[in-house]
């Protein structure tokens, strides 16, 4: 029976934790913006693509752009938390966060809304791995963590459902635009309250690895590129193959620079722990098979079923109730069963949910064909993420706390950024030549995608299963 060494309790240069409540409830709305902006959105897409005359693939950079901008830059916002400062670094994410989307609130041009979407996408960078790096170092290693971790995670989950939800609510009642909006005056109010009730941990000395982040960033960008110029000019573009070579040779120089940086942005030594490196390949692997679905699904929502913009949000919240349900139970499950048995339902419910996804019909209603994937959906990302932290996290030091999480969210949305692109090639090279009508042909790009996302997930099983060691993974 694996088990990983425990950690000792945190130690900081403000004394012990005395309100770990108000602490963690900061922390947790700090993430909870973030979580909130990766899908507000979504439902908007529609009415952006109209008023900005976006291309059907062109209007997954609405995503992309934030992803990849937010993915790329995490491991160089972990180290500047570190040496910065934590509280210092998230107090400056939250803000930079806020002008990025009042910009984007105002875009006039699609050029203008993608460069305010990077823009946030650079704030979210710099929140995420220091909110993440602030409970591992502010609650010692098992139960306490564990608790803090599974009410951060629901709140991040949570967060992915809820702005679909406000998405729709303010594009239907307002414009597309409050989307953005909104996070103007929660931005605010969070970087005000953090030095107010947030400690500050002490920092750590060094200099920023700026060649691993922007040999990571330019190599993720160019793969991501690659695939969206593939759904539009098929696998002969020229702009294309170049990407594609430049992304193989920037990700090779990125592992060099890495492999011999003194203080590396991806330390190799995380990975030494078999444990870890099987939680970091599924934290990679379940958005890049799952992301897609809220890309494709909050269009087929609107365009096949004719939901307006809420009822498309409202039509989410299944697989919210079904997380935040699992969620309040996972903490014990891991205490009782450790986290492979746990992992392993979760990778079963997740696969199983997007193989139920390719059975969408232009012809169906949401209660036969969306209601269980979603329920499905809801319930293996419940039983997954938690897990995934907590084993990633256990037996981490304070000097690794910010390169470890910092690569956990990097892995995570890279992932979807790189899982979304695949699907939007898949889509655009079914629907290229398909014939019918317009929902028809929609449906049929979609189930596609979801057949490209499900098999994706179903290489989560196996790493679950037979490379995680153990029955416990965690323990007090």
């Amino acid at each position: 029976m694996a088990t990983s060494s425990v950690a000792s309790p945190p130690q900081t240069s403000e004394g012990p934790l005395q309100r770990p409540g108000v602490v963690l409830a900061v922390i947790v709305t700090a993430y909870l913006m973030v979580g909130v902006d990766s899908t507000v959105v979504n439902v908007a897409l529609p009415d952006i693509q109209q008023d900005l005359r976006f291309s059907p693939s062109g209007l997954s950079w609405v995503l992309n752009a934030y992803t990849l901008a937010f993915g790329g830059l995490l491991l160089l916002g972990s180290r500047v938390g570190d040496i910065a400062g934590r509280r210092r670094t998230l107090t400056a994410g939250a803000a930079l966060f806020a002008l990025a989307s009042l910009l984007g609130g105002l875009a006039t041009d699609s050029a203008w809304l993608l460069a305010a979407r990077a823009l946030q996408g650079v704030g979210s960078a710099l929140i995420a791995p220091s909110t993440l790096a602030l409970i591992t170092t502010n609650f010692a290693e098992g139960p306490k963590r564990n608790h803090a971790l599974s009410i951060y995670t629901s709140m991040a989950s949570i967060g992915a459902s809820l702005g679909l939800v406000v998405g729709g609510m303010l594009t239907s009642w307002a414009s597309w635009r409050w989307a953005l909006l909104i996070n103007v005056p929660i931005g605010v109010a969070v970087a005000l309250a953090l030095p107010r009730l947030v400690r500050e941990p002490p920092r750590h000395t060094g200099h920023f690895d700026v060649a691993g982040a922007l040999t990571g960033t330019a190599g993720m960008t160019s793969l991501v590129y690659g695939f969206i110029r593939v759904s539009d000019g098929g696998w002969s573009d020229t702009a294309a193959r170049i990407a594609f070579a430049s992304a193989v040779a920037l990700l090779a120089l990125f592992t060099y620079v890495e492999s011999r940086a003194a203080q590396p942005i991806a330390p190799l030594r995380l990975f030494a722990n078999r444990n870890r490196a099987a939680a970091y390949i599924n934290v990679l692997l379940i958005p890049a098979g799952m992301f897609g679905a809220f890309f494709f699904l909050t269009q087929y929502v609107q365009k096949v079923l004719g939901y307006g913009p809420l009822q498309a949000g409202v039509s989410f919240l299944p697989l919210t109730v079904a997380m935040f349900t699992v969620l309040r139970f996972v903490p014990r499950l891991l205490q009782r069963h450790g986290a492979k048995p746990v992992l392993v339902t979760g990778a079963l419910l997740i696969s199983g949910s997007a193989l139920w996804l390719t059975q969408l019909s232009p012809t169906g209603s949401y209660a036969a064909g969306l209601l269980g994937p979603m329920v499905l959906l809801g319930l293996g990302v419940g039983m997954s993420f938690m897990p995934l932290n907590a084993t990633i996290l256990a037996g981490v030091g304070t000097r690794d706390a910010g390169s470890a999480s910092g690569l956990l969210q990097t892995l995570q949305w890279l992932g979807g950024t790189l899982g979304l692109s695949v699907q939007v090639t898949v889509f655009g090279t079914a629907t290229r030549h398909a014939t019918g009508s317009p929902q028809a042909v929609l449906t049929h790009g979609a189930t596609s995608a979801f057949l490209a996302g499900a098999l994706i997930t179903l290489c989560t099983v196996p790493v679950a299963a037979l490379v995680i060691k153990g029955r416990r993974t965690v323990r007090n």
